[in-house]
């Protein structure tokens, strides 16, 4: 039984190595995709810079949080628009007619991206507190930590949106329904504490905004808070359950 077991959890991760690799091969020769992941934010991230360029203070300020949401929507913009592309062509269609399991599939495409989203936080981590100088109190470590963790909260709510749309355009339309209310209630504007109750309580389910409080933590506290911990914890707990509802809404759909 153990053998079994053994033989096939080899066969489940060979998938998944194979599909990773396959979803990296197409990707490095995508440029526009590696622009958009690149280097958009890492612009972004500049502009910023010049905009508060006499006003340091408030660079330090904005420049944290916004960490967190140029990974989110950079990588939901890439994941979602792969993945649909797949099924739009049939290769989806013709991967699940195979014997390679859905869990294999989706922990492919996971590692791709999650490998994308790290390269990704590395790139704008290093040029936002090197060149930018960003200052920040906390950790840099937690910074990357935190950032890698966005992405790919990021990731799998972009491959959650691709099983409910036809077509690209309609995976842009969902981005400003899954974003652009979680920028507005995630403390960005206004403070969550000094918000109606109504639109905090709505913000509590929201995982940007623990994203920017974890932000908030490390760019005014010295050292590791608890609440850190929690808020980087209640990221990754929405970032495993958006892949894990993105497997169970995996199916073939061809166009």
């Amino acid at each position: 039984m153990l053998k079994l077991l053994g033989q096939a959890g080899e066969r489940v991760m060979s998938q998944t190595l194979a599909t990773a690799r396959r979803v990296m091969s197409q990707l490095r020769h995508d440029p526009r995709t590696i622009a958009l992941v690149l280097v958009v934010p890492c612009v972004l991230m500049t502009t910023l810079r010049f905009v508060y360029d006499h006003h340091l203070r408030v660079f330090d300020q904005a420049g944290t949080p916004l960490l967190a949401v140029f990974p989110l929507a950079t990588m939901f913009v890439v994941s979602s628009v792969a993945v649909l592309r797949e099924r739009r062509n049939g290769t989806l269609e013709r991967l699940l007619t195979t014997p390679i399991s859905r869990l294999a599939l989706l922990g492919g495409y996971a590692i791709a991206f999650a490998l994308l989203a790290t390269v990704q936080a590395i790139s704008v981590c290093a040029l936002a507190l090197g060149p930018l100088d960003l200052h920040v109190a906390g950790p840099t470590a937690m910074v990357l930590v935190l950032c890698v963790a966005i992405a790919i909260l990021g990731m799998g709510l972009g491959l959650l949106a691709s099983a409910f749309a036809q077509t690209e355009f309609q995976v842009v339309q969902f981005f400003p329904a899954a974003i652009y209310p979680q920028m507005l209630l995630a403390g960005l504007l206004v403070a969550r504490q000094r918000m109606p109750g109504v639109l905090h309580a709505i913000s509590d389910a929201m995982p940007l905004s623990y994203a920017v409080d974890a932000m908030h933590h490390l760019s005014h506290q010295h050292g590791v808070a608890p609440a850190l911990w929690g808020d980087l914890a209640i990221v990754v707990g929405f970032a495993v359950a958006s892949v894990a509802l993105g497997a169970v809404t995996l199916r073939r759909q061809t166009a």
